[in-house]
């Protein structure tokens, strides 16, 4: 049997390992509220945003506002691939049986190598820290690329859009930060590599600071 892990599920180890195994090994996720659809709703324009440009072989205002030194990637249909959570783009591990797929955003290339582009929208102003929360997703994104035969870059891009300001006739204006983040494929692959251990081995203990172990402990003990 065919187990798939997604970068959303890796980010579970770090927070805690027995939701991680819980999630992937004995299907019982983390609860989760309703999603909201405005992000999913701004990720769609913005790719199709993107796609116009794409089409012109321009890059869009945003990313020559912050002087980015890069072509978007230009195999449309690939990319259409990359982007589905259906299909996306994939790494399967034949001996131990396990499937690693993502879906990207965007991608730029530079020289024969590829960049991870990843959209992002907030509400509020960027912390110092903000774009840590996105190091492992951007690392297994890279690692996937490689993973596809392609020549990656060090370092990937967050492109943040923020609410600035709504007009008297109703329309938002948002502003972008760009953030350039350096990659990892090493720890994507180690990361990966505990994901397999985890998932061969038993359930773990309770995380001790994990607010959702004690209602699914009563699961199983």
């Amino acid at each position: 049997m065919i187990i798939k892990v997604s970068p959303s599920t890796l980010n579970l180890i770090a927070e805690c390992p027995r939701c991680f195994y819980l999630a992937v090994v004995k299907k019982i996720p983390r609860p989760s509220s309703g999603f909201p659809t405005l992000p999913s709703g701004m990720d769609k324009m913005l790719k199709e945003h993107f796609d116009r440009f794409r089409d012109k072989n321009e890059l869009p205002p945003e990313l020559k506002l912050h002087k980015i030194d890069a072509q978007l990637f230009e195999d449309v249909e690939l990319l259409k691939k990359w982007r589905n959570n259906r299909t996306g783009i994939e790494y399967f591990d034949e001996q131990q049986g396990i499937l690693l797929r993502g879906a990207i955003d965007n991608v730029l290339s530079k020289e024969g190598k590829l960049i991870i582009l990843d959209y992002k929208t907030r509400g509020f102003a960027l912390k110092e820290d903000t774009h840590h929360r996105y190091q492992d997703q951007m690392d297994l994104y890279t690692f996937l690329l490689q993973k596809n035969g392609y020549k990656t870059e060090d370092y990937a891009y967050l492109l943040f859009y923020l609410p600035e300001r709504i007009q008297e006739n109703g329309e938002f204006i948002f502003k972008t930060d760009l953030i350039k983040i350096k990659v990892s494929v090493e720890h994507a692959e180690q990361l990966f590599k505990r994901a397999i251990t985890l998932i061969n081995g038993s359930l773990p203990a309770k995380g001790k600071f994990c607010p959702y172990c004690h209602w699914k402990a009563n699961l199983w003990e």
